[in-house]
């Protein structure tokens, strides 16, 4: 929260889960959604009638309504932002804001999907575009899909900096390597960067392993008050600072594809908290694709503009690394079901308890904890941005 602020309440991660996860061929959503609420809530110890408020997106005709109603609560304070793959992170800040000004006590963020399962079973099927309406309809009739965008940034970058296909794989394989120690990760068997080099191309520059893996699965995350915090069952983790931004819908609209809304957002986020990237010990950052993680690291300050490729390589990104990135092993190896945003805020904070699984959990010098994390999710095919810093209580 803003700093010298005495009016606004502080806020507090109280309880986080996950549903089941990975390849779940006999539920629905909506199960999902539940067994990640009821998870949360078991987790902070909290009663559900603290909740109050309620955030959720992606499933229904009017989200979060029908998911509110499934899980038999009935709000005081909404919120069904949908900007992709960032829709939690910013969801998240907007309910620590409602918090720290009083709309709210406890706020309940939910997701789920069976995407996976609904594509093997042929309820659906792959998307190769988001649609065919408004700005988009000048790019979609030239097969520019999602995957080609996220692909044309990454070679424009290769282009202007030098970034090597090497240096991308690493971001695959040290990602592999970190879900390597999660037991709930979909693929935990270590790949080489040969590996990943020599894999069919989905859209060049980017091999199968360069791109998100599609899981089902859902999760949770309980936000309250300060005053809550003394009746929880866990140790809480506290919301320092936020931030948000959009930058573009067109293609042709986006300045610099380098350059992604994360330098924006997080800059604002550290910003509020009042914390240095340097700081930091752990990132959790949206990883639909390698390029992403890369960009992003920049984006965020943890090396300059045009030198992601040469940061994430020697192992930086592993749980014993300099910044250990994506320790569950990320959406391109633990799980990826749709917005995967919710997933970081639920791995930064089980890392800075102290919770995660063995062989995962992140030891700074002198084997002290975590203390300061960053979640940083990404929509669209970088037209969004929200990045949270947390602290351990």
């Amino acid at each position: 929260m803003p700093s010298g602020s005495t009016s606004r309440r502080k806020v507090a991660i109280a309880g986080v889960a996950l549903s089941d996860c990975g390849r779940v061929d006999k539920a629905t959503p909506y199960a999902l959604h539940a067994q990640a609420a009821r998870r949360a809530l078991a987790d902070s110890g909290l009663d559900r009638s603290l909740v109050d408020g309620f955030a959720s997106a992606g499933l229904g005709t009017l989200a979060p309504v029908e998911v509110a109603e499934y899980l038999g609560l009935r709000p005081t304070w909404v919120d069904s932002t949908s900007v992709g793959g960032a829709t939690w992170e910013v969801m998240a800040a907007h309910a620590a804001d409602a918090i720290a000004a009083g709309q709210a006590r406890a706020v309940l963020l939910v997701y789920g999907s069976t995407a996976r399962a609904d594509l093997k079973a042929g309820r659906r099927t792959a998307n190769l575009s988001f649609g065919a309406r408004g700005p988009l309809q000048y790019e979609v009739p030239y097969g520019h899909t999602l995957v080609a965008k996220y692909a044309m940034s990454a070679r424009r970058h290769m282009h202007q900096y030098g970034t090597t296909l090497d240096q991308l794989a690493e971001v695959a394989v040290q990602a592999r390597a970190n879900a390597a120690t999660n037991p709930d990760a979909m693929y935990r068997t270590p790949v080489t960067v040969a590996e990943v080099l020599s894999g069919p191309v989905i859209a060049e520059p980017f091999t199968k392993l360069h791109c998100c893996i599609r899981s089902d699965g859902g999760c949770a995350v309980l936000l309250v008050a300060e005053e809550y915090v003394r009746d929880l069952a866990v140790r809480p983790v506290w919301v320092l600072g936020a931030g948000t931004a959009v930058s573009h819908s067109a293609m042709s609209e986006w300045d610099d594809f380098t350059v992604s809304p994360a330098a924006v957002s997080g800059r604002l986020a550290f910003e509020q908290a009042g914390v240095r990237p340097a700081e930091i010990d752990v990132a959790e950052i949206y990883d639909a694709f390698t390029y992403m993680t890369l960009v992003t690291l920049e984006d965020l300050g943890f090396c300059a503009k045009g030198e992601g490729g040469a940061y994430v390589e020697k192992g930086r990104l592993l749980r014993d690394g300099e910044l250990p990135v994506n320790t569950d092993g990320g959406g391109l190896a633990a799980c990826h079901p749709g917005m995967r945003g919710l997933f970081l805020l639920v791995e930064a904070v089980r890392q800075l308890r102290g919770e995660a699984s063995e062989g995962r959990q992140v030891r700074r010098t002198g084997n002290r904890l975590p203390e300061l994390a960053v979640a940083s999710g990404t929509g669209g095919w970088f037209c969004s941005s929200g990045t949270l810093v947390l602290g351990r209580g």
